[in-house]
Formats: C-alpha cells, structure tokens, sequence
C-alpha cells in the first residue's frame, strides 16, 4: 500500500466516530456510508494535520483508489508554470574537491543572508562558515524536536476542534487551554462534548491511549 492510501485519516457522522484508519479504508467506508442514506454530514481529518481532507468518491472502488494514488498537485493557477533550469550551485566548502576514495557528503549549496558581525564571528570558527552552520542546524534539530512536535500536536488538534467543534460550549476556553499544555483544563472544559470528539481531540493533541476505529468497537469496549 502507498503512503498515500495509508495515510492515517478519521471518519466522522456528525459528531460519532465512523472509522479511524488508512485513507482508502477511511474512504471506502465514508462512500459505504453516503450510498446507504447516512442523515449526517460526514467530515475526513488527517490525524497528522487535523485538517478535513477532501475526497472524490465518484466512481467505482478502483476509480476511488486509483484517484487517491495520485500525488497532490502543487501549483496554484490554471497552468502549470514553466519548468526552469536549475541554477549551478555557488561552491560551497563541503562540496570542494577530495582526494581519491574519499565520500560525498552530499551537501546542497543554497544562498544565506547574515549581519556582517554574524559573518565575523563565523569567521573565527574552526572548520569555516557551512561547518558551523551545519552544528548548527543540527543541534537546533536535537534541541527542538520534541518542541515542534508538542506544537504540530496541538496545531493537529486545534484545526480538528474548529472544524467539528466550533459550536460547542466551551470551545474557546478549550482553544486556551490547548496551546497552554494544559490537559487537565482541557479535559475539563470538553467534559460535556460527545464522547468520540472528546477522545479524538485528546488523541490528536496528547497522544492519548488508542480509541477505537469505529463506532462498533467503542460500543463494544467494557
């Protein structure tokens, strides 16, 4: 399966969890739903982002499948703009030339914009300007990667709870609570928001312990 039909995704029927899973599945039960008479509107979220995916479901199940393969496209407007040849990269110092058997490192060369004093004290530092930026960038990586991901958590959550949530009591003192990090205020102020909305929104923005995938399954949990 591509990463595209694999792409975890959430099915809701209004506000009941229809299923939670790969995209082509998710998909497929949503046209399951649509064709059988389903009285509610039915929202699609990726689980990365939050964001209400949309779907083509016309068509047969190879159709559906083979449209949901398909790479997103790009560009903005009614053309595709024109292709253009890549400019030859400034000489960088990891990209200078090495003596024989020695490996690439596989640098990419690309233009960096600093103050003249920035560029003084890069100056002074052992192994030249691209071998400091690259410590850099990867101390900054090790340093910040479980900030960025308890942000990218929070963002998936936010735009799940506007999208489906926006018009429940106490969403923007939820909102609040979100982006403080703070899940005890926030369980509190969603405490009376259906059950798989509460669950999902908690999932996306803390990890929760895993829910059911259907509305079955939750049913059926003691």
């Amino acid at each position: 399966m591509s990463d595209l039909l694999s792409k975890p995704c959430t099915a809701f029927e209004g506000h009941r969890l229809l299923l939670a899973g790969p995209l082509v599945e998710v998909a497929l039960a949503v046209k399951t739903a649509t064709e059988g008479g389903s009285p509610n509107a039915i929202l699609v979220f990726d689980d990365t982002t939050g964001h209400v995916v949309d779907l083509d479901l016309r068509g047969s199940t190879a159709e559906i499948i083979e449209r949901l393969s398909r790479p997103p496209q790009t560009f903005v407007g009614r053309h595709r703009p024109p292709a253009t040849e890549p400019a030859e990269p400034a000489k960088d110092e990891g990209t200078e030339a090495r003596g024989r058997g020695r490996p690439k490192l596989g640098v990419v060369s690309r233009e960096v914009t600093l103050l003249p004093k920035q560029w003084d004290w890069l100056a002074t530092q052992p192994g030249g300007a691209s071998a400091v930026l690259r410590r850099l960038v990867d101390d900054a990586r090790r340093n910040g990667g479980e900030r960025q991901a308890r942000r990218a958590a929070q963002e998936a959550a936010y735009h799940f709870m506007q999208a489906i949530a926006g018009d429940l009591p106490g969403y923007e003192e939820a909102t609040r609570a979100l982006f403080a990090n703070d899940r005890l205020r926030l369980e509190h102020r969603i405490a009376d928001w259906p059950h798989d909305i509460r669950a999902h929104a908690l999932r996306l923005a803390f990890g929760a312990p895993d829910a059911p995938t259907s509305e079955s399954d939750r049913k059926e949990t003691p």
